[in-house]
This record gives structure tokens, C-alpha cells and sequence, in this order.
């Protein structure tokens, strides 16, 4: 209503401005500068990607019902994102949820994936969403000493559990691999001992990642 509407005279000076206050000149210029300047740029661009429960179940080839969603480069695109999209809790079951680094796809065959590998974690039903913000955190914030190891995360839904696994880039560095297993369960707080399985020896094995040993466990 008007007489809520605070009114201001055009000819007020700076010092009648309160601290932090921007002059609008009344073309909205000023609130454009002031979007820009709140925008806060992330160090990678990463990239959100879907695969599609229904899509599974008919006979097509893996990977072929991974789809990119949206790509991110700053702190506020990735929250107006999260905000709006369903959490691993309300996804159907079967369902994947990517979050990679840009130009990468969360596949095996992917150049800077074949080589790697990935650590994760398990949890009851309806018990990840805190595991995945925490995690999505960690990988966009740069938080892993070894960060450029690091190809992307996903949040797996399937009938009763729901997994979390980072994806790396390369297996055979022992050291970078231990440093991010470590961190990661530091930052969820997470008590259990998580391992980590090479993608080429899930590849080799008829039960995928079930069927093949870890490698490193932490």
C-alpha cells in the first residue's frame, strides 16, 4: 500500500544514505551494477546431469539416458538451482543425479573418467540428501587438497538404499585418492570405513561395482 512505500527526496545526499546503500539514478543501472557485484564466481564451472529411472528400463545402452540439466559458474546460480530442484529423498527409485565439473561426462567411457575410479557411501532410504548438499558443497567450494582429481559426484536412489560416490580421475595416484577419501568423511562427519572401486575393474566384473574389490579403503 502507498503509505508503506518509505519515500526518499531525489536531492539526498550520500551522507543521508545508510552504510552500504547504492544511489539509484531511477534507470535501474545501479541495481544492475549491484547484481553483478553480488554475484560470487566458483573456481569450475560444473555441469547438473539426469539419468532417467523410466529410460532404464527399456533395452538402450548404458549411458544413453544421461542428460545434462544445467551448468553453473557462481554461488548463487548453483543455489537458485538446488532450491528448485527435487532432493535425492523425493527421486524416483532408480534414479541418478550427477553434478560434474563442465566438459565432463559422468560416464566410464569419458577420456578424463576411464582411468579413475570412486569412493562411496551408502545410507538407508530417505537418509541422503544431507550426505549430497554436503558433498556438492565441498567439490564447488574446493575444499579437497586434491581437487583437481576430482571429475564429479552423484546420488544414486534404488530400492532400499541410496548411495553417494565423488568420481576421480586417476586410480593409480594412491596418495591423492587416501587424501580425498579422508576428507570427504571428515566433512560428512561419517564414521564407517568407505572404499574405493576402480571404474576398469567394475568394467571387467559381470556384477559391476558390487562385483569388484576395492582398491583403497578408509
Amino acid at each position: 500500500m502507498a503509505e508503506d512505500t518509505e519515500t526518499r527526496p531525489a536531492s539526498a545526499g550520500a551522507e543521508e544514505r545508510e552504510e552500504g546503500e547504492i544511489a539509484d539514478d531511477g534507470d535501474g543501472s545501479a541495481a544492475a551494477a549491484a547484481g553483478r557485484v553480488s554475484a560470487h564466481p566458483l573456481e569450475n564451472a560444473w555441469t547438473f546431469w539426469f539419468d532417467n529411472p523410466q529410460g532404464k528400463s527399456r533395452a538402450v545402452a548404458w549411458g544413453s539416458t544421461i542428460h545434462p540439466i544445467h551448468t553453473f559458474s557462481t554461488v548463487e546460480d548453483f543455489w537458485s538451482l538446488y532450491n528448485n530442484i527435487h532432493h535425492p529423498s523425493k527421486l524416483n527409485v532408480g534414479a541418478d543425479f550427477h553434478c560434474f565439473k563442465d566438459k565432463i561426462e559422468p560416464k566410464w567411457e569419458d577420456p578424463i573418467c576411464a582411468n579413475g575410479g570412486k569412493w562411496s557411501i551408502s545410507c538407508g532410504k530417505g537418509k541422503s540428501d544431507t550426505f549430497w548438499l554436503h558433498t556438492l558443497l565441498a567439490l564447488i567450494g574446493e575444499q579437497f587438497d586434491f581437487g583437481d582429481e576430482i571429475c564429479g559426484a552423484v546420488v544414486s536412489v534404488r530400492k532400499n538404499k541410496e548411495r553417494v560416490a565423488i568420481w576421480t580421475k586417476n586410480a593409480a595416484n594412491e596418495t591423492a585418492q587416501i587424501s580425498i577419501g579422508k576428507q570427504w568423511k571428515e566433512f560428512l562427519d561419517y564414521k564407517d570405513s568407505i572404499g574405493f572401486v576402480v571404474h576398469e575393474d567394475a568394467k571387467r566384473s559381470d556384477k559391476g561395482d558390487k562385483g569388484a574389490k576395492n582398491r583403497y579403503t578408509v
